[in-house]
């Protein structure tokens, strides 16, 4: 179909955007003044946090699509979109945890940012057991889209706990309310990593989406069969 080279090719401008943003995380961005060398991982962190905000409000668009016209397409993008969601969680709370060893002296506090997240980390895994424990596809995406749903009014929470809460976690660099003023280097590094992130969120989706329709077409046809 012709959709696929075009996906092949975004799988490369992905690899190939995540080649250079590893180039200026590490060869362009100077080396942090206070935190040293450490901060580094933020070019990995900050990219991987976006990146799941992202695929969670994919989540939230499939799920009300779904349940405003029941198209099994909308169900499909929600969980392809819930996925990779927890696997961008997953890095963005590993890639703290190794910021916060050196920098606090923990790997973990429930710091209201870091708490804020592991529930919403949570409410997704629930989410993708749920998909997982209900065969029937229409139930399942009824189901499922009313947790996308509720599970999105945490991001909001996540973003801006440390604005609404006395937290230890450092304000957001971006999108905040507040944004913090940072070096144009570290900026610029900043900004290509999330590139790279954006675009490997991007081949990640069409593949996993493509992949469950396959699925769906291949149990059709199977009930058909029989």
């Amino acid at each position: 179909m012709s959709y696929r080279p075009v996906v092949r090719a975004l799988g490369w401008l992905a690899l190939l955007a995540l080649l250079a943003g590893l180039g200026m995380a590490f060869g362009y961005a100077p080396r942090e003044a206070v935190q040293g060398n450490v901060q580094r991982i933020m070019y990995v962190h900050v990219p991987a946090v976006l990146t799941a905000y992202l695929a969670f409000g994919l989540v939230l668009i499939g799920s009300i699509g779904y349940l405003a016209s029941a198209r099994m397409g909308w169900d499909r993008l929600a969980a392809a979109a819930a996925e990779l969601g927890v696997l961008f969680t997953g890095i963005t709370i590993a890639s703290g945890s190794i910021w916060g060893r050196p920098t606090w002296g923990t790997w973990w506090t429930w710091d209201a940012r870091l708490t804020s997240t592991a529930i919403l980390f949570l409410v997704y895994v629930g989410y993708l057991l749920l998909r997982a424990m209900v065969e029937e596809p229409e139930r399942r995406g009824r189901f499922a889209a009313v947790v996308g749903i509720v599970g999105a009014a945490n991001i909001p929470i996540v973003h801006f706990s440390v604005k609404w809460w006395r937290a230890l976690h450092q304000p957001s660099t971006i999108l905040g309310p507040e944004p913090s003023p940072i070096a144009a280097p570290i900026a610029l590094a900043l900004l290509a990593n999330w590139v790279a992130f954006t675009l490997l969120f991007a081949y990640f989706l069409a593949r996993r989406v493509e992949i469950a329709r396959l699925e769906d077409a291949a149990l059709q046809g199977a009930v058909r069969a029989r």
